[in-house]
């Protein structure tokens, strides 16, 4: 089967690397997202996909259009006779045109119709779901609202980001070959869009947290361990937390316990224990560190 692969973070990598070493399918072409500027330095830095092409030396032909709707990149995609179209976190919706190419299935890291949309991993979490997973969906012009052709569920409690993006990006990999070999035998379920719900673009401060409720918070922190992080009104970026308690009322901000390698902090539900921290325009430092440099005893707030 010859194969157009679209797709840009290390989500979809894993699901690229699984077709390649699978003899059954040819990866004629990435389409992939153009390179970025990233960190102080804004180095431009290609995705990730791309990069493991070239590090590997892979004699497979990259394409990084700012739009697919012009006709340079229609006549690209079609020049190359597919069979299919794997489409994985690429970051654009696909036209008609390239629709029509071939059969365009996307691998969406939910359970569809939950999490249409940009962050559904992070949605999941931030929910305190029990279970997330990975959806081939036979794509359309709408953002996610195709007809389902299989998919796989995993239990992700106390799973932050990172990890669930790797269990996912695994889990969506083999769901990829499987649905691929069995396309023609799949009977496609339309989605019930009643019971869509959608995961909007994540922004820096959607990182704020309030301290009252510490579920929620650690929620948040599992969610956006990678971007944005969590931080106090003031700007304190809490670094490394763990749940301590869901239960008790506390003062919101008090310190309630100073240990050797961690403090516990309350919430107004609830309490968390905090490794580390960082300060605006300071490193990142242990908890403990910090109050002793401020002086902070038991009782004193930090918010």
């Amino acid at each position: 089967m010859r194969i157009v692969f679209m797709g840009t973070p290390s989500y979809a990598s894993v699901i690229l690397k699984e077709l390649l070493k699978d003899n059954s399918f040819e990866v004629v072409a990435l389409v992939t997202q153009m390179d970025k500027p990233v960190g102080r330095r804004q180095i431009l830095t290609p995705p990730d996909t791309k990069k493991f092409l070239l590090d590997n030396s892979l004699d497979i032909k990259i394409f990084q259009p700012e739009t697919l709707k012009d006709e340079t990149s229609i006549k690209f995609i079609k020049e190359l006779k597919p069979d299919f179209i794997v489409v994985a976190a690429y970051g654009m919706l696909l036209p008609k045109e390239i629709l029509s190419i071939a059969p365009c299935i996307n691998l969406h890291a939910s359970i569809l119709p939950k999490y249409r949309g940009a962050s559904p991993i992070q949605s999941a979490i931030l929910n305190q779901d029990r279970f997330s997973g990975v959806s081939a969906m036979l794509m359309n012009e709408g953002l996610d609202t195709g007809d389902i052709l299989s998919f796989s569920y995993i239990e992700i409690s106390n799973l932050n980001a990172i990890e669930l993006f790797e269990k996912l990006s695994h889990l969506a990999a083999k769901l990829t070959i499987k649905t691929l070999k069995n396309f023609n035998s799949l009977k496609p379920i339309k989605q019930i869009d009643c019971e869509a719900t959608y995961a909007k673009k994540i922004k820096k401060e959607d990182g704020l947290v309030d301290l009252l409720d510490a579920k929620k918070v650690y929620a948040k922190y599992l969610a956006f361990i990678f971007w944005p992080g969590i931080f106090l009104k003031s700007g304190i970026k809490l670094k490394k937390i763990a749940l301590h308690d869901i239960d008790t009322q506390n003062g919101i901000g008090k310190i309630l316990k100073i240990e050797k390698e961690y403090i516990i902090l309350g919430c107004k539900k609830g309490s968390l224990k905090i490794f580390s921290l960082q300060i605006p325009s300071k490193k990142q430092m242990s908890a403990v560190e910090y109050i002793r440099g401020k002086r902070l005893e038991v009782g004193d707030i930090i918010s």
